[in-house]
């Protein structure tokens, strides 16, 4: 369908061009100056061309345009659809048997090349995403995170960029001494075995534990601090229980990275690439480029681009996130030369990195403009604002754990568990349908509220609807041989009905949607057509008998564009990290 679309907007290029010369201008009209549109009614046509642009060059109304073009294009071969005039538009028709064919072949391919537009290849791109810190377990916010991460990387790649994901372990700092300093001195030997936690909440049971400690001492921070100081000096005991505690928690990380299908190429730690970032802060000092103050803090002075001072380096020497980033950043680009790095992190920390890629820039590495800040807003529920400090953060184990119990009773309640197989691990995967889809079909940029009980309906704009969209179209299939489609061949052109042709409409945008949600890195987009596509099917199924078809044949044909349906469904649900059910 794209290409069609791109013939059209070629040949109306090319006449407009005419049209000019004819006119005496001479210009040159280009393709992308041509806009293409989707009339706001079906039987206005299907592609919409708007002339107000050209009205200027060609010294018409608009509507005169349209009309000139529509006779001009009519009265040329056109075997990919006919042209109309309606009002400052020019509308085109095209073919539904051409089109159905051309589509019914791209989407049956068993080469798989159909939804891979090729917008990026040749291309290296990295992503962050995650970037948890070892003081606690993953929660809400790092879900959207990570789901963001994972789609927009596997969109990436589906357009042909050669894909690094990779997340930054924020393994140092203040804020791992405090969770450290609490189980120092009340832990008394306990482990995660000993206590039957999950390693990384027995690590985040400590930093909430320390705030607890702190309202009542006020040396904790101080205490604190020194502990950072001696972690930094290589006090032997300390950085044994930092090493303890950091595999506790990062242990406990991984395996909630493999329940929700986030997965990455490396893993980098702050405590590795902090001193790089040291020495190249120091670098910039003693270039000009920083400078130390009274107290021996060492700042930047980005006012002149319009930002502001920024500290580098603490009085005692010790380092900040900027810091750590600076070294982070220059170990990927040697590690592995990328075209573009993307950082997946929430949007309250867009200044963050306006001052890095400044940074980045003053301390002469030419790659700092391929640095790209993908944010995105905050994610909470409707009783409040999650504060991991004081124990309120919706854990991410515990909300997946309570919406995996909630499908389960759903297929318990609706008497399926014989059908469905496996009722605990059909469960699982509609909690993780549920759960990526309500976080993805947000737009990454706006703050959302999360409702565990709206995001697990099987009816409406969710996860599970598309899930129980292709186990539909599965079981269908499985019917095939008994039915007389079997007998049938397959004829595009007998695909003549309205719902029909929305439907292979459809389909056929199906790449360039990947594309689009490529290039706005907004995985959203990706959402919003499998709701389109599977609605579109629904109509479809309730308009046109399948397998009880008027003739074989239609009824092999509407099975087999069915079959291109499944595909793409089952494609998309993968871009946007929704587990495919055959049968729910």
């Amino acid at each position: 369908m794209e290409d069609t679309k791109q013939f059209w907007k070629k040949r109306i290029a090319e006449t407009l061009t005419e049209l000019a010369g004819e006119n005496g201008s001479g210009t040159v009209i280009d393709v992308s100056q041509v806009v293409a549109e989707v009339p706001p009614k079906p039987e206005l046509g299907d592609l919409g061309f708007p002339m107000f642009s050209f009205a200027k060059i060609l010294r018409k109304g608009p509507p005169q345009i349209a009309q000139i073009l529509a006779e001009k294009l009519s009265g040329s071969p056109a075997p990919r659809g006919t042209a109309a005039a309606e009002g400052p538009y020019v509308n085109i028709r095209l073919s539904r048997p051409d089109e159905s064919s051309a589509l019914l072949a791209a989407v049956l391919d068993e080469s798989g090349g159909f939804g891979r537009p090729g917008t990026l290849d040749g291309s290296r791109i990295m992503v962050e995403f995650s970037s948890p810190n070892t003081n606690k377990p993953l929660h809400l916010g790092h879900l959207r995170n990570d789901v963001l991460g994972e789609s927009i990387s596997r969109i990436l790649s589906a357009c042909g960029a050669e894909l690094r994901k990779v997340c930054i372990i924020n393994d140092r700092g203040v804020h791992i001494c405090k969770s450290m300093l609490a189980y120092k001195e009340y832990g008394e030997g306990k482990t995660p075995e000993s206590e039957g936690m999950k390693s990384d909440h027995f690590v985040g049971h400590w930093y909430v534990k320390f705030h607890q400690i702190s309202k009542e001492d006020p040396t904790a921070e101080e205490r604190a601090q020194e502990l950072l100081r001696k972690w930094e000096a290589g006090d032997p005991e300390t950085v044994e229980l930092w090493k303890k505690m950091n595999a506790w928690a990062v242990d406990g990380m991984k395996e909630t990275y493999r329940r929700t299908g986030v997965s990455f190429d490396q893993y980098y730690f702050e405590s590795q690439t902090y001193l790089l970032g040291k020495d190249e802060v120091l670098k910039g000092l003693e270039a000009g480029l920083f400078y130390k103050a009274e107290d021996g803090s060492i700042w930047v002075d980005l006012t002149e681009e319009k930002l502001d001072k920024k500290v580098l380096l603490r009085k005692d020497g010790t380092s900040l996130y900027i810091t750590q980033d600076i070294g982070t950043a220059i170990s990927r680009q040697r590690d592995w030369q990328f075209d573009r790095l993307v950082y997946v992190v929430g949007s309250e920390q867009q200044y963050h990195f306006q001052v890095l890629f400044k940074l980045l820039e003053k301390l002469g590495f030419l790659w700092a403009k391929d640095l790209y800040h993908l944010s995105y807003g905050m994610v909470n529920l409707p009783d409040g604002k999650m504060k991991s400090r004081e124990g309120t953060v919706v854990d991410a184990d515990d909300l997946l754990d309570k919406l995996s119990a909630m499908a389960l009773e759903e297929i318990r309640q609706k008497d399926r568990e014989a059908a469905v197989g496996d009722s605990g691990d059909v469960a699982e995967k509609i909690a993780l349908g549920a759960l990526h889809y309500y976080l993805l079909q947000v737009s990454p940029s706006k703050d959302m509220l999360f409702n565990p009980q709206e995001s697990l309906a099987f009816n409406g704009n969710t996860g599970p609807y598309l899930q129980y969209m292709g186990a539909r179209i599965s079981s269908m299939l499985k019917k095939e041989a008994g039915s007389s489609a079997a007998a049938g061949a397959v004829k595009p052109e007998l695909l003549s009905g309205d719902a029909e042709w929305e439907l292979v409409k459809t389909l056929g945008n199906y790449p360039a949607a990947v594309a689009e949600a490529a290039a706005k890195m907004d995985p959203s987009l990706m959402a919003v057509y499998l709701y389109d596509l599977s609605k579109g099917f629904s109509r479809f199924y309730h308009d046109c008998p399948i397998l009880n078809a008027e003739t074989p044949d239609l009824a092999a044909t509407r099975l087999a564009l069915s079959r291109g349906v499944l595909r793409v469904l089952r494609d998309a649900l993968e871009l946007i990290c929704i587990p495919f059910l055959e049968s729910m």
